[in-house]
């Protein structure tokens, strides 16, 4: 289960609403989503998904956006997670899928017999996964100039969002929506 939020910079302070992802398939549709929410302003886009990893995607007008996430590893295993990564590790990673998938290991060279039922759409996201380091990737110095060092984003285990959002002053405006 994924919880997401968007907290808008304005001229007030931070405003945050939750939001649908069902619509999101790409970065693009992510970002268009949080310049929907404000125009010029910074919009912090968080997703969540249930304590394995969080992700950070920072919307500044027509800017790439930035990406930070807490776990390559875990997120790539999910939809959303690996949208983000891959948008990372971008080319790395899919040189590394193709090297991956080029060896054809299907288990039978360690004696394992192949099992029929093997979705290869599901052996592309695993080798995928398996690509992604099991550590945060991603821009580190997202939060910084708002008050979250790379030192403090790297700490952060359980409740991150709470703290990014304490960080940032909008803990109140981030509650409400959750």
């Amino acid at each position: 289960m994924y919880f997401a939020a968007l907290l808008a910079r304005t001229e007030d302070g931070w405003e945050a609403s939750d939001t649908e992802l069902d619509d999101v398939e790409s970065l693009s549709d992510l970002a268009e989503l949080a310049r929907e929410a404000s125009d010029d302003d910074t919009v912090i886009v968080f997703i969540e998904q249930e304590d394995a990893w969080f992700g950070i995607v920072r919307v500044e007008g027509e800017e790439d956006p930035r990406i930070y996430v807490s776990d390559g590893a875990a997120a790539a295993r999910s939809s959303y997670g690996e949208m983000l990564t891959r948008e990372i590790l971008g080319d790395d990673l899919d040189d590394l899928v193709d090297d991956l998938e080029a060896l054809d290991l299907d288990g039978t060279e360690d004696g394992e017999p192949l099992d029929a039922d093997t979705d290869e759409d599901d052996e592309a996201g695993s080798v995928a996964a398996e690509a992604v380091p099991a550590a945060p990737v991603g821009d580190r110095l997202i939060l910084a100039d708002l008050g979250m060092s790379a030192e403090d984003l790297l700490a952060l285990e359980t409740d991150a969002l709470a703290e990014i959002a304490d960080a940032l002053g909008a803990a109140e405006v981030l509650e409400a929506v959750r």
